[in-house]
Formats: structure tokens, C-alpha cells, sequence
């Protein structure tokens, strides 16, 4: 049994036609039904829902064979950007190249970010991605003090609780409509594809042909 973690959402949706290459398709709704586990048209593949963040835990220890996630799950979750296998048990095979977005800093409209930097003022930044803005700070020499959060980030700096945000941004429409601006874009963000390294070694066969068939589709984009 050939086991592939998910999140619901855009991943979710965005994958199915990498599925479809590979002659998967998912047998259940997961918006109409209250499954975890759902089947395919392939007796031995079935995915799994976990939440985004999840994915690489579920991967690493075992509880599926591969994954979809955001690169900004799998650098908060350890994986050095770029690599392609990771300490964590993790082989990192193809950027998807869907649901993409990008990591950015952003602040209320009136606040001088340029000037604070310059002026070596120390910033407190609320995020729910503490790795990647920590690295990031540091590289720039800026000395920060980080709030993690898990939700609703665009208040922190409306309510005073913070200088700036480092989020995700798609369009960018949820900053424009809270009043912040982005200041810094930090990286791209893009879905990969994540592999244990040890059902690689054991189900080689079957995974190399989900593998295989994922990149004849990233290649034609």
C-alpha cells in the first residue's frame, strides 16, 4: 500500500491533476465527506488528510509515503532549503510548482520600515514562520524580537502587538484591505513533493512511478 499525505484546500485541489498523469484519482469529496483516509481508483494507493503543517511529520515517521507541502512547511519543519534529502528522513524529488505564493515582510501603511532598519531600531514581527524569519533577519544584520502566531496575522501590527508581519501572500488583496503594505519579499513559495526515504528503499518500484509521472507533468508547465 502506497500511502500519499494531503492537506485540503488549494494543494488538495492542484494536485489532482498530478494524480490523474500518474492514473490516480481520488474516490471521495474531501469537502463532502468526513473521511481521513480516501480511497482510489488504485487498490493499493489511498491518501490521507492531514493538516499542511502535518505533512512532514507524517512523511518522516512513517504514517505516509509521500507528501504534497508548501516549501515554507518544510523549512519550518527543518529541510535545508534546496536540498534535496534532509537529516529528518526526508527526499525532497520535485518542486510541483503549484499553489504558489511568497514569504513576505509587511507593515501598517504610515510606518518607515526603510528608516527603522537603517536606524538599527530592533522590531518586534509577528509570524507564524519563526525559522524563516529569523534566518532571514539575521542575514540583513537586523535585530528583531519574534511573536509566533498561528492566525489572523494582519492585527498585530494594527493593534500595536508588533511592528511587522512575515506571512504568505497570494494577491496580496488581505494586506491592501487591513491597511499594511509589503516591505521585503523574502522568497517564492511553491508546493513539493516529499518522499521517506525509507519506503523509497522498499517500495521503489511504485514510487518511481508517482515520482516519474509528477515530473512528465512539471516539465510541461
Amino acid at each position: 500500500m502506497i500511502t500519499l499525505a494531503l492537506s485540503k484546500g488549494r494543494i488538495f485541489d492542484e494536485t489532482l491533476p498530478l494524480l490523474k498523469a500518474a492514473g490516480i484519482e481520488v474516490l471521495d469529496d474531501p469537502d463532502k465527506t468526513r473521511k481521513l483516509i480516501l480511497a482510489t481508483n488504485q487498490p493499493d494507493v489511498r491518501v490521507v488528510l492531514v493538516r499542511a503543517t502535518d505533512v512532514p511529520t507524517y512523511v518522516q515517521y512513517g504514517g505516509a509515503d509521500l507528501g504534497i507541502t508548501g516549501l515554507d512547511t518544510l523549512l519550518e519543519h527543518g529541510m535545508e532549503w534546496g536540498g534535496a534529502a534532509s537529516s529528518t528522513g526526508l527526499y525532497q524529488p520535485l518542486d510541483l510548482q503549484i499553489a504558489k505564493c511568497r514569504i513576505s515582510v509587511a507593515v501598517r501603511e504610515g510606518f518607515d520600515y526603510a528608516a527603522a532598519v537603517r536606524q538599527g531600531s530592533r522590531l518586534t514581527v509577528a509570524t507564524k514562520y519563526v525559522a524563516i524569519a529569523r534566518e532571514f533577519f539575521a542575514a540583513k544584520g537586523v535585530h528583531v524580537d519574534l511573536i509566533k502566531l498561528y492566525g489572523s496575522m494582519e492585527l498585530a501590527p494594527l493593534t500595536g502587538l508588533a511592528d511587522a508581519i512575515v506571512d504568505l501572500v497570494s494577491t496580496g488583496n488581505t494586506l491592501k484591505a487591513n491597511h499594511l503594505v509589503e516591505v521585503e519579499h523574502i522568497m517564492d513559495i511553491s508546493s513539493r513533493l516529499v518522499v521517506n526515504q525509507a519506503a523509497l528503499k522498499l517500495k521503489r518500484e511504485p514510487i518511481r512511478r508517482i515520482i516519474d509521472a509528477f515530473a512528465g507533468v512539471v516539465g510541461q508547465k
